[in-house]
């Protein structure tokens, strides 16, 4: 058993935002966390979202599409959800002794357009979650 503060992403469906904040922890910050990730349900790893990271040089494509596991809650430290809008279900959790943070993303899964304007819309999302893994990392909030 580790040390490190465990971190635990949840989101709707575990395919793209909590799978990028993942992605990104991992990358950045695995020396100080341990990272997992889930959702209420699991709508398997979205390949847009893993085009997206590699772009960014990080390798999610052996990442799962996981359900919310009661026992990895249990031990969270953190527990951070991503959804977006008000239709996205976030995940109602109870651990007290986890701190519990929100940061709202719009799924880019639900992008529209053309394949250039989803595309850009994976990447604006990708980069909006880097940026608070960043500040995450720096604050410790």
């Amino acid at each position: 058993m580790n040390n490190k503060p465990l971190v635990y992403f949840l989101c709707t469906g575990n395919s793209c935002r909590s799978q990028i904040a993942d992605g990104f922890l991992k990358a950045l910050g695995s020396d100080k966390y341990e990272v997992r990730s889930a959702g209420l349900e699991a709508h398997g790893l979205n390949p847009r979202a893993v085009q997206t990271m590699k772009e960014a040089g990080i390798d999610i494509s052996n990442h799962t599409s996981d359900v919310i596991d009661p026992e990895i809650l249990k031990q969270a430290d953190y527990i951070i959800t991503l959804c977006g809008h008000a239709n996205d279900n976030c995940p109602v959790v109870r651990n007290d002794k986890a701190e519990r943070w929100h940061w709202g993303f719009d799924d880019p899964a639900k992008a529209t357009g053309t394949e250039e304007e989803i595309t850009a819309t994976f990447a604006k999302v990708r980069d909006s979650i880097k940026a608070r893994i960043e500040q995450f990392l720096k604050e410790g909030k």
